[in-house]
């Protein structure tokens, strides 16, 4: 795909959703971390769910402390592989507090040591919370990125890099949402909607749907 292509992809994305935004419910960039360790192999209407109950509760990392495992657990359980997630929430709460004033860091390497959080965590508390122009690759967009052809990659790794490398400067900020929004609802895995499609003509997938 050539870069003529790819600008007036975003400029689409752009013109039909100018500020986009994600679907986990937060209102501070420690909820919004403790929402995303929460949203591995789940839905984000069913971390929803679970976190208007826990934030009640809990909004700090000395009140999560509180909450202790059982109690954590008594908010999340709906919520796939609680156990884990529970243990590696408390482990960051205890972090946070001992090295960062209770405060979510805004450097990659700092949330990376953080348990629980990876890679494509520590870029959506990056975007999201702090305004940075990465790019958190997760089944959407590695499933977009590939087969529109925007930036074709092996791994999640090489679809970030590939994007970053990409995506025009401009566009950046809200890529991550452009890309996991049309995942979501246009592109998606089992049969991509293309006649709804606003960059099907720009799409490089070679087997694009049909009206029925």
């Amino acid at each position: 795909m050539n870069a003529a292509k790819r600008r007036e992809i975003f400029e689409r994305f752009q013109k039909a959703n100018p500020e986009p935004r994600g679907e986990l419910e937060y209102r501070t960039p420690f909820e919004l971390l403790v929402a995303v360790i929460l949203s591995a192999q789940a839905t984000d209407k069913s971390v929803n769910l679970a976190t208007r109950s826990l934030y009640r509760v809990a909004r700090t990392p000395k009140q999560m402390l509180a909450l202790g495992m059982n109690g954590l657990i008594a908010h999340i359980k709906s919520i796939g592989l609680y156990r884990a997630k529970a243990k590696n929430i408390l482990a960051t709460c205890a972090l946070l507090l001992e090295r960062h004033d209770g405060k979510v860091p805004r450097e990659r390497v700092a949330l990376e040591e953080l348990p629980g959080v990876g890679r494509k965590t520590a870029n959506v508390v990056l975007n999201i919370a702090f305004g940075e122009p990465t790019i958190a690759v997760d089944t959407h967009i590695f499933r977009v990125a590939n087969r529109s052809g925007i930036a074709p990659g092996k791994n999640p790794l090489e679809v970030e890099q590939k994007l970053l490398k990409f995506v025009p400067p401009e566009f950046r900020l809200h890529a991550h949402h452009w890309l996991i929004l049309h995942g979501r609802y246009v592109c998606k895995a089992r049969k991509p909607d293309c006649p709804r499609c606003a960059i099907s003509d720009l799409c490089e997938f070679k087997a694009k749907t049909r009206a029925a």
